[in-house]
């Protein structure tokens, strides 16, 4: 048996002239908490479309638990458990009608399914719930039925698409705490993915950061952390575009900072000791006629590693939403054939 749950090559997915996933590759472990961070758009759920089979690979190839998912689709399913970003139980039935329905899909029956409804139900905290229409519950209620629905049939790797997305800070850590469950007590390898700094940091075991289609960086948060350096400088200037760059660039070369981005009028430094570094910037501002407007120094966060890869800042609103929206109808075609 292999020591990875699932492993990715060179995965690419076209949609005409739009390229969603552009040459992916990872490897997740056995019992691994593994996340996609990134923004909307950036190639996430499409991704895990092509992992869970609903779409094909443009190019590449990937196999979860042991199986390829263009060649042996209907073994990866059997394996598998999906919580997709959109809400995809029946609101018109109670939620242990939505559990049953489920259950036969994956060949439960008799005795052995009714203990599985009870026991998923249990576990989302359901149970005094079982018999209400899943309409009338809450969003943390839904996520969590989502959830327990998708364990049913023990899969070997459960995938989770942006799992607290519209969810109170209350209901999300409520959610947190059933993903740190699955993974001690049933052993679950999950692949989650999400655009929440704190998700990722405060769950995963590894990140792969995650923009236009391309992974950018791949490690534990705190490895990612420390490869910037020890504190984080943000200088907020007023100056011309190229004088802040010269001075930027003077900054780095003269070993006050490792590197730097430009967002706007805002230049990030990565550098040792912020303490140190900010009265040498303040001098070489002077020099440069740049004025300084405000700064502020932070030890590194995932934010920062997301700025460094990719020159922007990560916000909900980033993405392309025509092209979200069209990979989610493609998605759906795809499901209902």
């Amino acid at each position: 048996m292999s020591e990875f749950a699932i492993s990715a090559r060179n995965l690419v997915k076209k949609f005409g002239d739009l390229v969603a996933v552009n040459d992916v590759s990872f490897d997740i472990k056995r019992g691994e908490i593994f996340g996609f961070l990134g923004p909307n758009g950036a190639g996430k759920t499409t991704t895990i479309n092509m992992l869970v089979t609903v779409m094909k690979p443009t190019k590449g190839q990937a196999f979860v638990a042991g199986y390829d998912v263009v060649r042996e689709p209907v073994r990866v399913r059997e394996k598998i458990g999906v919580v997709f970003q959109d809400n995809t139980a029946d609101r018109n039935l109670t939620g242990w009608e939505n559990l049953y329905i489920h259950g036969l899909i994956y060949g439960l029956k008799g005795n052995e399914l009714k203990r599985r409804i009870e026991d998923a139900l249990e576990f989302a905290e359901l149970t005094k719930f079982k018999d209400v229409p899943v309409k009338n519950y809450s969003g943390g209620m839904m996520r969590r039925l989502e959830i327990a629905r998708a364990l049913m049939h023990s899969p070997e790797v459960l995938f989770l698409d942006e799992p607290t997305i519209g969810l109170d800070p209350q209901t999300r850590a409520k959610i947190w705490e059933y993903i740190r469950m699955l993974r001690k007590e049933e052993s679950v390898t999950i692949f989650m993915t999400t655009h929440y700094m704190d998700e990722a940091e405060k769950l995963c075991d590894r990140v792969a950061i995650i923009d236009h289609g391309r992974i950018m960086a791949i490690g534990s948060p705190d490895e990612l952390k420390s490869s910037l350096g020890g504190d984080m400088i943000y200088v907020k200037v007023s100056g011309y575009v190229d004088t802040v760059r010269k001075f930027a660039d003077e900054v780095v070369s003269e070993n006050i900072a490792l590197s730097y981005k430009i967002v706007g009028d805002m230049v990030a430094f990565s550098v040792k000791y912020a303490s140190k570094a900010i009265p040498l910037i303040f001098e070489l501002a002077n020099m440069f006629s740049i004025r300084i407007e405000e700064i502020k120094y932070t030890q590194p966060s995932l934010g920062d590693v997301f700025l460094h890869y990719t020159g922007r800042e990560l916000r909900d609103e980033e993405g392309s939403w025509k092209d979200m929206m069209r990979a989610r109808m493609v998605a759906r075609a795809r499901m209902r054939r």
